[in-house]
């Protein structure tokens, strides 16, 4: 367990801890989370501050208590898992996706990008770079469009970025593991659109229809872009949370 910090109450440490189980995936739709007393036990803190732990993870909808047997993860808005959590299931585990997600790549090639990846990326004028577009299912219904882009630069040393396979341990470890130049920092812009007709068509949806879309760039250790990703998440299927302290 992570060792708890004197700025945050206690009981929300702990929630936040296994609320971002559940967002990595960790913890599924179904799992019991933690009890009072295990809480109690493994973070060396009272009932009561376990008891408003797990009633913070009720307040924010990712579980609910049932009389007599437990608590359990809720799947009432099919969570979206941001980057974050999938790099740190990556570091945790190896792997980016939970059991019940996959991804199958439709696109993977060298071309000349569209000018606002041109600019995201820093390339030059007719510069190219690696599209590599893949959609993701979860429990065989797809759940996310998206499509990651590379400088040219970059796919010269890392030549499976221009392969329509899956890169198990994750893209970004690939590249830095391939490259040498390992990544620092990211940044995600989230905003609303209608969907497109392709999108509608991936998500089954009937028009007109909104989606969320992430633009999510990593930057290197000499904060150059790594990488550029664009997401496309369906509606009712995703979720924004922060958690802060006002006093």
């Amino acid at each position: 367990m992570p060792e708890l910090e004197q700025s945050l109450p206690k009981y929300l440490q702990i929630a936040a801890h296994i609320r971002d189980r559940i967002l990595r995936g960790d913890l599924s739709p179904g799992d019991e989370v933690p009890s009072e007393r295990q809480i109690a036990s493994e973070w060396d803190v009272s009932r009561p501050t376990a008891t408003k732990a797990l009633e913070a993870l009720r307040v924010q909808g990712l579980v609910e208590s049932r009389r007599g047997s437990g608590t359990y993860v809720l799947d009432r808005y099919g969570l979206h898992r941001r980057a974050r959590e999938r790099y740190q299931k990556a570091d945790r585990t190896g792997q980016i996706y939970p059991a019940n997600e996959r991804a199958e790549i439709v696109a993977a090639e060298l071309v000349v990008p569209p000018p606002h990846v041109a600019e995201m990326l820093t390339l030059p004028d007719g510069g190219r770079a690696v599209r590599r577009h893949r959609i993701t299912f979860r429990d065989d219904l797809p759940a996310e469009i998206s499509t990651s882009w590379h400088a040219a630069k970059v796919a010269e040393r890392a030549p499976l970025l221009t392969k329509k396979e899956r890169i198990r341990q994750g893209t970004l470890a690939y590249v830095e593991s391939s490259t040498g130049r390992r990544a620092r920092h990211a940044h995600d812009r989230v905003a609303a659109r209608l969907a497109t007709e392709e999108e509608l068509k991936t998500f089954g949806l009937t028009g007109p229809a909104a989606v969320l879309v992430v633009r999510h760039v990593v930057y290197d250790m000499d904060e150059r872009p790594l990488e550029f990703a664009e997401a496309v998440y369906p509606p009712d299927a995703w979720t924004y949370e922060e958690l802060y302290v006002i006093h």
